[in-house]
């Protein structure tokens, strides 16, 4: 089962991934919010990388975008193998996919604690991850 697992929730969590990001490139171009750079300084800080200002290399900001959903996809798959399907379970996912960017970004002195945000840039990151869930489950 976890062998199963594990593939299935790559590709879940890979599709998720895709469908979040297409979504946030309609947001973005409705809104004019520009890309977070988030996600590279992120993995610049967790890898040791050397870290740039202002704006991020693209692969870098897509490696960690993109790898931490595939990875948490797998847990995503443990769930649904464990009997936790369904959109209850997605939207318990959702919970854990918000947890899981607050622990590293936070961790790394990247980010701040979402009660901090602007409300309304806290709405757009729920609803990002709430897609990202729902489509990966």
């Amino acid at each position: 089962m976890m062998k199963r697992a594990l593939w299935q929730g790559l590709v879940a969590g890979t599709a998720g991934v895709l469908v979040m990001t297409l979504g946030e490139k309609v947001e973005q171009r409705v809104t004019g919010r520009p890309d977070s750079h988030v996600p590279a300084r992120t993995l610049e800080r967790l890898t040791g990388m050397r870290e740039h200002s202002g704006r991020q290399p693209v692969p870098v900001n897509l490696a960690m975008h993109v790898g931490q959903g595939a990875l948490l996809g797998i847990l995503r798959s443990v769930m649904s193998h464990a009997g936790l399907r369904g959109p209850w379970s997605s939207g318990k996912f959702a919970v854990v996919r918000v947890t899981g960017d607050q622990i590293l970004e936070n961790a790394t002195g990247v980010g701040a604690p979402p009660q901090s945000w602007p409300r309304r840039e806290l709405a757009v990151d729920l609803l990002h991850k709430t897609v990202y869930a729902f489509a990966t489950g």
